[in-house]
């Protein structure tokens, strides 16, 4: 089958897919404390993401990394998991993945091993636990740290991603640092994103410059710029103190659009084409319209594709916490 290229030449090798938008944390620059969630019945079925999935796998997708909301409280999320697995085994899908954060790791950890999936994203962006409570409102650090302790023990690797928020874990760079190294595990430093009215937090206040935060880390490791891309945002340096990787993720300092090989569906079968556009193709009619043919949705894939834009639309050059895309990060998945 012909593969997926964007009007700017970009192979499409890689889907996110946000399996709900339901999450039990409440983070403070991700979700407003009493949020109203879908109805269940306008969310995609298992069998359904399976299907589209599995579509997008024979389009030339190789890379599938499942997210949320938290994707490991969605019910039955593990035979998801274990159905994909026939892709890796047929060697069309190259890594199966999720990014979560972490509450539910420690039972989990294990199964998602023996289903394939061999590396995840931790979100933490604190190892206090009195702040951690505090930024995640609902979440409790122990649990977060025995569900890393059981990823690594399981043959896991993991990333901790941490949103950076000045005034809140500024004073906590190196202690992460030093956390992260000691287990093994790469670091990627996040700038905070101008997504979603959440009423009680001001964005402008929190922005923490990524480039501050990296001539800090210099003051005391020496950093050698690599090479490599994902074709995503994170731009990556290695600490050859620690040997560890550290990856800086600017979306307001650093256009990385260039070489952006990636969409997002959503759990309800919208597919953004840009985080940071509110450009979408809605393929939940596709699959629903269509159940004993999949060309209904091979061409409304290649349809949103081929209106994929350049770049992105983030700005805070305004003054103005809103950005330009009013939907929560919770909708399109992390």
């Amino acid at each position: 089958m012909e593969k997926l290229i964007d009007p700017f030449a970009r192979p499409i090798s890689y889907l996110r897919v946000s399996v709900t938008d339901r999450c039990d944390f409440r983070c403070v620059y991700c979700m407003s404390e009493h949020m109203t969630f879908l109805p269940k019945k306008e969310l995609l079925t298992l069998e359904e993401l399976d299907r589209l999935c599995s579509t997008f796998v024979h389009m030339g997708v190789e890379k599938l990394r499942i997210t949320g909301g938290e994707p490991l409280v969605r019910r039955d999320i593990l035979k998801f998991f274990q159905s994909m697995s026939r892709h890796l085994d047929s060697g069309a899908l190259r890594e199966l993945t999720l990014t979560t954060n972490g509450s539910q790791l420690e039972r989990f950890a294990k199964p998602l091993y023996e289903a394939g999936v061999r590396r995840v994203n931790v979100s933490a962006d604190t190892l206090d636990a009195e702040k951690f409570a505090q930024i995640t409102r609902w979440g409790r650090l122990p649990q977060v740290l025995r569900g890393i302790e059981a990823a690594l023990a399981a043959g896991l690797r993991v990333k901790l991603n941490a949103v950076a928020l000045k005034g809140f874990n500024e004073d906590e760079l190196f202690t992460i640092t030093e956390w992260c190294a000691e287990r093994g595990m790469d670091l990627t430093w996040i700038e905070v994103m101008p997504m979603g009215d959440i009423g009680n937090e001001d964005r402008l206040d929190q922005y923490w410059k990524l480039s501050d935060l990296r001539a800090r880390l210099s003051e005391q490791y020496t950093l050698t710029d690599l090479a490599e891309s994902t074709g995503g945002p994170a731009r990556y340096v290695r600490l050859e103190e620690t040997g560890q990787k550290v990856g800086f993720i600017t979306p307001l300092t650093h256009n990385f659009c260039e070489s952006c090989n990636r969409v997002r569906l959503t759990c309800t079968g919208e597919l953004f084409m840009c985080l940071g556009q509110e450009d979408r193709a809605d393929l939940r009619s596709a699959l629903r319209n269509h159940p004993d043919s999949d060309a209904a949705l091979e061409a409304a894939i290649r349809a949103a594709i081929e209106r994929k834009p350049e770049g992105h639309d983030f700005d805070y050059s305004r003054q103005s916490v809103e950005g330009r895309v009013s939907r929560h990060m919770s909708h399109t998945g992390g």
